[in-house]
């Protein structure tokens, strides 16, 4: 009992141990989460630069101080109390903004904000639309009002200006900070912030009420009391004077209600005013209006905002200054329409009582200049179905649309109505207006500038567009028609007028030039035209061209009875008189069409064959062959025979830049031999040094390159590269020369004859392919460990 306990711990730890190796560790790693040290400097009494705290530091800390109750106000509050400026807090709050998984989340209400107005709307074909496609864009674009893209965007946040210059209506509050400058004979200097109670106090002086005074009614209070420190300030002569400006403003809390995309309280400056507000709310929810925004002030409404005005027209009459209380109401729309196709700026746009559909098309930027304003159609809800009906140019002032209505403006014909058109042998061809000067057939002649020289005058042709689809054509006699023997003929929109050329009439032919001729190919055909114009349109001869063997081939049309049934062209060898002399018995043989002329090269007209010899000889340069028959041999006596170092074993003869393998040493030996073959056009032949080195590749274990030694075997060679590696292939070593010839070694019975090593070879050992194995898979891995497991079970059991 005791042996099988022990086989099964063993059993147990060997699978384990060779498990562990192969399994793989999938588990996530689980972040560490941020400590209760991670707190906003806020919140710690720390000042610290926002700019110094990351995005996530900055929603966190928010989250933070909301989870603890906190609400905006009393977070900027406790900001403002630790010495945070309103521009720094505004920073923040932009960072905290900035964060789009936030954003979208704080926004339920706005469908896709960030979308802009030109990917509100699809385009779609005005002139192919039925009425159902048009219910399924109305679904679509009226969760996208004209005007929504504007609050989507980040950047139009409307924070306001902190810097500017105090507003003269500005009304003083408490936590309003008022900076008091002296200067002149007397210098000093006060901050001072406005209390609750509405009051400031300077030096040991009584306190001043300023609260709901202007800048301007508050300066006068302040420099009251001062005088009873400077008792000449700011008098006529005195020289003292002094400065009150605004420093850091104070936040006043507004209320955004109704059809908001983030209704609530707002912390804001006191110079902001109502489009800061709609901005920071996001602007009109899905159901809210953009023209009916009400700004209520002790429970009456002070201003109607029309935000229409504003993205239209950019006026700002309605972006008053807010105070604290107001309260921003955004009622529900009342009425939408849509309008699509030929627009500038299609959309739904939002409809004021009383507002006429071109007051509309206005906001839409009116229509494009491809428009059909004389009628375009629109779809109305009765309550029960869809109704279409129509409008024309004269009912777009009055017209009143209603909640819903979809206008549809579609696109011109690509049709014009009184166009007329001549084609051919005039001399301006084109299209033309038909109208009073204009409206007959010679008219259109005359404003054409009239026929040119080669028109055909036997027959004119009209096309004109018939009553049914087919178009017919209308023939007349133009000469007569010129020559008034016939009516002139009235023109109808869209009548086409052809005028046919002599040359249009017939089928053109062309000659056809080749050989010796500067420019072969094919010429048009002309009337009693010889080989010698033919030859001289082509650009003559080129050199080694002759004028005394020039062939013509030429069809068999008719002219047929002394030729056999098979043939069927005719062939003709002229003499043409040198130089393109005009020549009598030249003229006598025209060409037909057709004709095809080849101009023959003399025979014996060649250009020059160059070789080119390199290296050691005494001449070395180019040489021209001066007979076909000439060889490589015949090279040495050219170029003065060799130098004393040339190693003629070595050399190498390129033909077409590819090596030949010859060898120079036999060729010079004995000249019949096969190898020496004739000299063409372009071959080299290159003499090197004597040359003292061997290389050794391949399987060796080194590469390298040695001294030529006479004393040297091919197994010495390869004892200088280290001798054969295991992979060397032994049996198939063979050398290479520098002629470009390659010897390998031999096999007979049991004897290896191996080539002869000469200055300047490559000795190559080729070398056996690398078996490439296989890595184990995980599989097959786990298959040998099961298999030693069963075999250790099985040795256990046995022991």
């Amino acid at each position: 009992m005791k042996r099988y306990i022990t086989g099964g711990i063993f059993l147990f730890l060997f699978c384990f141990i060779n498990l562990s190796v192969f399994a793989q560790d999938t588990s996530p790693q689980i972040p560490t989460l941020p400590t209760q040290t991670d707190q906003t400097p806020v919140l710690q009494g720390q000042k610290v630069d926002p700019s110094q705290v990351t995005n996530q530091q900055a929603v966190d800390f928010y989250n933070q101080a909301k989870s603890s109750g906190m609400s905006d106000m009393e977070i900027e509050r406790a900001a403002l109390q630790r010495g945070y400026t309103l521009d720094q807090i505004s920073a923040m709050r932009k960072r905290i903004q900035q964060k789009p998984e936030e954003k979208q989340a704080a926004d339920p209400n706005r469908d896709e904000l960030d979308e802009t107005r030109d990917q509100e709307l699809e385009e779609e074909d005005n002139n192919s639309r039925d009425s159902a496609d048009a219910r399924r864009a109305g679904g679509r674009g009226l969760n996208r009002p004209f005007g929504a893209s504007f609050f989507s965007r980040p950047s139009s946040t409307f924070e306001p200006n902190l810097r500017i210059a105090t507003p003269r209506n500005y009304i003083l509050g408490p936590e309003d900070e008022i900076v008091v400058d002296i200067y002149g004979n007397s210098v000093d200097n006060f901050r001072m912030k406005i209390s609750p109670e509405g009051t400031v106090k300077m030096l040991n002086l009584a306190p001043v009420y300023i609260n709901g005074l202007t800048i301007e009614q508050a300066k006068e209070r302040i420099v009251n009391r001062l005088r009873q420190g400077y008792s000449t300030l700011d008098r006529p002569g005195s020289g003292t004077h002094s400065s009150i400006t605004l420093g850091n403003v104070r936040s006043i809390r507004v209320m955004i209600t109704g059809e908001a995309a983030r209704p609530g309280t707002y912390t804001v400056s006191s110079l902001a005013t109502a489009f800061n507000a709609l901005s920071l709310s996001g602007g009109p929810n899905r159901n809210g209006s953009y023209r009916n925004i009400e700004v209520i002030r002790n429970n009456a409404i002070i201003k109607k905002i029309d935000l229409y005005r504003f993205l239209v027209d950019a006026d700002l009459n309605d972006n008053i200054a807010l105070q604290d209380q107001d309260i921003i109401l955004i009622r529900p729309f009342e009425s939408r329409i849509q309008l699509s196709g030929q627009i500038k700026r299609p959309g739904i746009f939002e409809a004021k009582t009383g507002e006429t559909i071109k007051r509309l098309i206005g906001y839409a930027g009116g229509f494009t200049p491809e428009a059909y304003t004389r009628m375009f159609t629109y779809q109305r809800n009765t309550g029960a179905n869809y109704v279409i009906g129509s409008l024309d140019s004269a009912q777009i002032e009055s017209f009143l649309p209603k909640n819903g209505d979809i206008f549809n403006v579609k696109k011109i014909l690509d049709v014009i109505s009184n166009q007329i058109e001549v084609r051919g042998a005039v001399t301006v061809p084109g299209v033309y207006a038909l109208e009073e000067r204009c409206n007959t057939v010679l008219q259109l002649i005359q404003m054409a500038q009239g026929l040119s020289p080669r028109a055909f005058l036997n027959r004119a042709i009209l096309e004109r567009a018939g009553g049914d689809t087919q178009t017919g054509i209308v023939a007349f006699d133009l000469r007569k028609l010129m020559s008034g023997e016939i009516k002139d003929i009235v023109l109808l929109p869209g009548d086409i007028l052809t005028i046919k050329s002599v040359e249009d009439l017939k089928e053109f032919t062309f000659l056809s030039i080749s050989g010796s001729v500067i420019n072969p190919g094919n010429y048009y055909y002309y009337k009693d035209i010889t080989i010698a114009d033919l030859i001289f349109q082509a650009g003559g001869y080129t050199e080694g061209g002759i004028p005394y063997r020039i062939e013509v081939s030429r069809r068999v049309k008719t002219d047929t009875l002394d030729l056999p049934s098979t043939q069927n062209v005719r062939i003709f060898t002229l003499d043409v008189a040198d130089n393109l002399q005009m020549n009598e018995e030249d003229q006598k043989f025209t060409l037909f069409p057709s004709d095809i002329v080849t101009v023959r090269k003399s025979p014996r007209y060649e250009a020059q064959k160059v070789v080119t010899v390199l290296g050691e000889v005494t001449y070395p340069g180019n040489y021209t062959i001066r007979t076909d028959s000439e060889r490589i041999s015949d090279l040495f006596p050219k170029a003065g025979g060799l130098k004393r170092d040339a190693y003629l074993e070595g050399a190498r003869f390129y033909r077409n830049r590819e090596l030949v393998a010859v060898d120079l040493s036999a060729i010079t030996a004995k000249p019949t031999l096969p190898s020496n073959v004739l000299l063409l056009d372009g071959d080299t032949l290159v003499i090197p040094r004597k040359m003292e080195t061997v290389r050794i590749q391949g399987g060796v274990y080194n590469p390298s390159i040695v001294n030529f030694d006479k004393q040297f075997s091919l197994g010495s060679y390869i004892s200088q590269a280290g001798g054969f590696t295991e992979q060397a292939r032994k049996k198939r070593i063979y050398v290479s020369y520098p002629n470009g010839r390659t010897h390998r070694t031999k096999h007979f019975l049991f004897f290896r004859s191996y080539p002869k090593v000469e200055p300047g070879s490559t000795v190559s050992i080729p070398v056996k392919e690398a078996r490439v194995e296989q890595p184990m898979s995980r599989g097959e891995r786990l298959a040998i460990i099961s298999l030693f497991t069963t075999l250790a079970i099985t040795l256990i059991r046995i022991l």
